[in-house]
């Protein structure tokens, strides 16, 4: 994998770049939907390509190995050839989801025990395991293995957790180096950067992760609850410190206005279940706003969900009768509001990366973060 920096905002942080891997090339910044399971919550892969406009999609590494499982998987040819997505994938290392299961788990050195949420069965994620759990899916970039803290969380315990994240990042490398890819082409191995909303520890570990001299890095245990200034704030930090060459991917973030505000900090690579999520609770983004498509006041709404943003699903479909399919419990509303969702988040990254290229993203930015959040 290999990273071009394009361009730099001239007033911000902001930049434009393209990452190349095996499966094609991903023009930043961008936002990467979630198919936790080998799919995007009900969106077929054509809407993904064709509508949503995806370069590139995530998958789960903790749900994946439990369901289809490995051997599955191997078959396959791997995660690409079994859900007939050509384009690159970026795997998880399960550590969130582990972290997730706080009543299930047991984290020690060695790695983490836990009990499958599907039929209690006992298994053990250790780094070197989640390495070559991710080889055998397949994806094109791999997460490190690491603890993801709780927010508000102790500093002597944030202290020791990322310790404890830095050893293990040294044998997921060790692994990483030592093994190859089954499927003939080239994966890579993201580190990610930890140490809660402590100052000292995410410069620590910003510095720690910057000296493995990956092709890209993470910022991960951010978006757990803290308030946006303070993961603004972090993010800004450890920006400061990672490599300018190699493209920075913030995890599990967010609403439009974290993604724009996190791209002016210089942020590349985004991910998040929110679009998709509140897609299916009526929650629509839209490029004036946000609606809860459920009200009453849709109801006799014939224009269209979204005309200015294009794309088959929010210039075909009007804002009544999505409105009528969910009040009507129709799989349908789910589906149009979920390609719809993930249609506005690829065209606000688009967007973003327009006005970096031009120049003009710090004027533009300030403006959109108050109109994409208005409540309409």
């Amino acid at each position: 994998m290999t990273f071009d920096l394009v361009a730099q905002d001239p007033q911000s942080k902001a930049r434009a770049g393209v990452v190349h891997t095996a499966h094609g090339a991903i023009q930043t910044p961008i936002f990467m939907p979630v198919g936790t399971a080998g799919t995007v919550k009900a969106v077929q892969q054509r809407d993904l390509k064709d509508d949503i406009k995806a370069q590139i999609i995530l998958g789960n590494t903790y749900h994946l190995y439990l369901r289809p499982g490995l051997d599955v998987l191997r078959q396959a040819g791997g995660l690409h050839k079994f859900n007939g997505w050509d384009r690159p994938i970026l795997t998880d290392s399960g550590g969130y989801q582990v972290y997730s299961l706080s009543g299930t788990r047991k984290i020690k050195e060695e790695g983490v025990k836990f009990r499958s949420h599907i039929d209690g069965s006992q298994h053990l994620f250790s780094p070197e395991g989640v390495m070559d759990i991710q080889r055998t899916i397949g994806a094109d970039i791999m997460m490190a293995f690491d603890e993801c803290t709780p927010w508000p969380c102790e500093y002597d315990y944030a202290a020791r957790s990322l310790d404890m994240t830095h050893r293990w990042l040294k044998r997921c490398i060790e692994r990483f180096d030592s093994t190859e890819g089954h499927y003939g082409y080239q994966q890579t191995l993201f580190p990610i950067v930890q140490g809660s909303t402590f100052k000292d520890l995410r410069i620590k570990s910003a510095e720690f992760v910057a000296e493995q001299q990956r092709e890209g890095n993470a910022i991960g245990g951010l978006s757990v609850g803290e308030p946006a200034e303070l993961m603004y704030e972090m993010t800004e930090l450890v920006c400061d410190i990672l490599p300018q060459d190699k493209p920075r991917y913030l995890m599990g973030v967010g609403t439009p206005a974290n993604i724009l505000e996190n791209i002016a900090l210089g942020v590349d690579m985004f991910d998040c279940v929110m679009p998709t999520r509140n897609a299916r609770n009526g929650m629509l983004f839209t490029t004036q706003g946000i609606m809860n498509i459920t009200n009453k006041k849709w109801a006799t709404d014939f224009e269209p969900i979204d005309r200015e943003l294009g794309g088959y699903v929010s210039t075909f479909y009007s804002r009544s009768y999505v409105r009528h399919l969910f009040q009507s419990q129709e799989m349908l509303g789910p589906q149009i509001a979920s390609i719809h969702n993930l249609s506005f988040y690829l065209w606000l990254v688009g967007q973003a990366r327009e006005q970096i290229l031009a120049g003009t993203f710090r004027e533009w930015k300030d403006k959109m973060v108050k109109q994409v959040m208005t409540r309409l």
